[in-house]
């Protein structure tokens, strides 16, 4: 079996837009909402909110996976999962985490460092009640990152579940819910040709202010 591949032909020249230092507004969570919004309305892109969080445990074993976005709360970056899944774990040992959004569609790339906390109960129970009922019910089926004999196990949990909850009100699990990423840093990374893209990094001052710089590409 051939087990060597060489992609170094594949190639593409970026330039679909800029970065320039006066269309930078002070606030990058102002510059975020407004790459998230032409990104979404250019299309070609099925979830502009998926992020890929990168995280690692307490003897520096990285792992990153894909979730979702889910709002933006006094500058904070909000998603949900299980607190007993592999990323709730590893959060556990080190809040220190990276968020990366990645929109081919216009050759951009976002990516956030910082803090992951719990949100609180009430924001938890707020957007569980928001979720399909389907996910409701997945949250209590599911035990994140725990091996399973076989799918059937799943199936057969959910169907037993379905029936247990039907005509019910499905309460959120206590291992399910927020947690915020409260940022350092962002940078903003426009592709541009010849390789020599735009990066523009915002950072916190000792004052909790946002300053940026431009990176070499």
């Amino acid at each position: 079996m051939k087990n060597t591949s060489n992609y170094s032909s594949l190639r593409k020249n970026y330039q679909s837009s800029e970065l320039l230092e006066s269309e930078i507004p002070g606030d990058p969570i102002t510059l975020f909402n407004q790459w998230f919004d032409e990104v979404s309305s250019k299309g070609g892109v099925a979830e502009t909110n998926a992020m890929t969080l990168s995280t690692s445990d307490s003897s520096g074993a990285p792992q990153s996976r894909v979730v979702l976005l889910k709002h933006i709360d006094q500058g904070d970056f909000v998603f949900f999962t299980n607190y007993n899944s592999a990323k709730g774990s590893a959060i556990s040992q080190n809040p220190q985490v990276c968020l990366s959004f990645y929109w081919p569609n216009l050759e951009r790339q976002v990516i956030v460092t910082g803090i992951a906390e719990s949100v609180d109960e009430f924001a938890s129970d707020a957007y569980f009640k928001e979720r399909p009922r389907g996910s409701q019910i997945g949250a209590h089926v599911s035990e994140q990152s725990s091996p399973i004999q076989n799918r059937d196990f799943l199936d057969n949990k959910l169907a037993e579940l379905e029936r247990f909850y039907k005509n019910k009100l499905i309460p959120r699990p206590k291992h399910w819910g927020g947690y915020k990423v409260i940022p350092k840093t962002i940078e903003f990374w426009q592709g541009r040709p010849n390789r020599l893209h735009d990066r523009i990094l915002f950072s916190l001052n000792k004052n909790d202010q946002w300053t940026f710089k431009r990176l070499s590409p």
